[in-house]
């Protein structure tokens, strides 16, 4: 009898997975100019015991404009590396899991305050504020700052600094970097003809509106070593009439595939105010689905999956081949362990751990 598809072992790249659960990039807005401290590693070294099968660290912003908050971390400069470094020294000295990270610019959304204190854009100039950039000179939301158009020599400067920053996580021995093209953020702005405004070669065809995230896309992958893998995270519609959408996202992840992307995640939204997002279980799950029917790379599916058996069927109906969790498993750290048990599966724990394995599981742990 076969085990759950769940805990099978997959290959991203060259990189070899032992099950398909990973954890999704979750911002903490907890750092001190974009510096990493001791609660990532509290944050992170949980996680990292978890037995998931990726780790994958927070937004990191590549410049300090590109940060959503004043708290966001980045991989810019060298105190912000050296205190990434040392987070990541403590997790490897404990955990073998692989480590990600989604190297991110924030565009338009950017310059905020944390969300516990309710996260409105700060303005230029005030106390935490900086001024935005974005593909046009449109804000997020009516009241907010307008952004500034970023051009030639601006372009060339955000994408000098994801080279830059993976060129940092390369350094630091991270194995899989993820690019955010996703929930409004400046990759996903220039994909989307809500925000993209351009009358330039970066704006208004679908060819045009992809050319800058992938002009991006391989400039990393140039710069990331050739055996370790470089993805990339889409929002697979903004939810809006007239917006980005499935179809657009499908010929995005075709042309991502053919430049040697290792793996897509499927998110959604976060583009435009007037977003109606039908939230409820899976309810990201087509979208993945429908780039998991264009291409061969590996896809991750994201959004509300809670559920033990919802996760397994996900996964062995074939309409991705990973879940990523998020908010899931900040409420539960050992949800893959309550999973493998549920599911009849395998999750590696820690030797310190290992006489925690219930009685009724004799053969969860594999330690």
């Amino acid at each position: 009898m076969s085990g759950p598809k769940l805990f099978e072992p997959l290959t991203v790249g060259n990189l070899t997975l032992a099950n398909r659960i990973v954890i999704a990039p979750m911002c903490q807005y907890s750092a001190v100019n974009g510096c990493m401290n001791d609660w990532h590693q509290i944050h992170l070294g949980q996680l990292a015991l978890s037995g998931a099968a990726l780790l994958t660290i927070e937004a990191s912003a590549v410049l300090p404009e590109g940060r959503i908050t004043y708290g966001d971390v980045g991989l810019y400069d060298d105190p912000t590396e050296a205190a990434m470094a040392g987070v990541i020294e403590s997790m490897r000295r404990w955990s073998d899991m692989p480590i990600a990270i989604q190297l991110a610019h924030a565009g338009r959304k950017a310059s905020c305050e944390v969300p516990w204190k309710g996260g409105l854009q700060i303005a230029p100039g005030a106390p935490n504020g900086w001024q935005t950039e974005a593909p046009s000179a449109v804000s997020f939301l009516p009241e907010e700052n307008d952004p500034v158009a970023l051009d030639r020599e601006g372009l060339a400067k955000v994408r000098d600094a994801f080279v830059a920053a993976t060129v940092r996580a390369a350094r630091l021995g991270i194995d899989v970097i993820q690019l955010h093209g996703a929930h409004g953020y400046l990759l996903h702005e220039f994909l989307s003809p809500l925000s993209n405004r351009r009358e330039d070669d970066y704006g208004g065809s679908l060819e045009n509106r992809m050319r800058f995230p992938l002009e991006v896309f391989d400039a990393v992958r140039a710069a990331f070593p050739a055996d370790r893998a470089v993805t990339m995270r889409v929002s697979g519609t903004d939810w809006v009439e007239g917006g980005w959408d499935s179809e657009q996202t499908v010929a995005f992840a075709k042309a991502l595939e053919a430049r040697g992307c290792s793996a897509i995640h499927v998110s959604s939204g976060g583009n435009s105010p007037a977003q109606q997002i039908p939230v409820g279980p899976s309810y990201q799950v087509p979208l993945a689905r429908a780039v998991k029917q264009a291409v061969s790379i590996p896809v991750v599916a994201v959004g509300l999956i809670t559920d033990f058996e919802q996760a397994e069927a996900i996964i062995g109906t074939g309409d991705a081949d990973m879940i990523a969790l998020a908010r899931t498993i900040l409420y539960d750290p050992r949800w893959p362990w309550h999973a493998a048990a549920h599911l009849g599966g395998k999750v590696k724990a820690p030797k310190q751990y290992l006489r925690s394995q219930p009685r009724q599981f004799k053969d969860l742990f594999e330690g």
